[in-house]
């Protein structure tokens, strides 16, 4: 019973897993979807726009869930104790990072003016807002029928 224990455990959280993992490839196909449809790309425009995207994304979430993160946590979990040197150091990371996440939007912007209409371009922040809004609103609507 001992070493079966473990096994179980281990089967649980790689089920755990890749249920979540499975859930954020079923959410990035339908943001994929969705941008699609919105914008109107056309066959030419979605091969070249998504492989840009998708790098734009990575590097994005890179440092906004990986960095940005982890400074705030160190700030949530130090700031009683912390100097005001180390709150200047902090500060200067979080400003770092933020920049470095405002100019990959603007190095985006400039590679997609090659692959797509200005227009798009705009229209893709405004679809990206209303992608987040409508899984803001499917997340409540489900929470909400969950605890029925």
């Amino acid at each position: 019973m001992k070493t079966l224990l473990p096994i179980i455990l281990l089967l649980v959280s790689l089920n755990i897993t890749a249920q979540h993992n499975n859930k954020r490839e079923r959410i990035k196909a339908l943001k994929v979807s969705f941008i699609t449809e919105k914008l109107d790309l056309s066959e030419k425009e979605a091969q070249l726009f998504w492989p840009v995207y998708n790098n734009y994304e990575a590097r994005n979430s890179e440092i906004r869930f990986k960095e940005v993160r982890a400074i705030r946590k160190e700030i949530r979990d130090n700031i009683e104790t912390m100097s005001d040197e180390d709150a200047k150091a902090l500060i200067k990371k979080l400003n770092d990072a933020e920049t470095r996440m405002h100019k990959l939007r603007i190095s985006f912007s400039e590679k997609l003016m090659g692959i797509i209409p200005a227009k798009k371009i705009i229209q893709l922040k405004i679809v990206e807002d209303d992608f987040k809004k409508k899984m803001l609103e499917e997340y409540k609507k489900r929470k909400k029928e969950s605890h029925k």
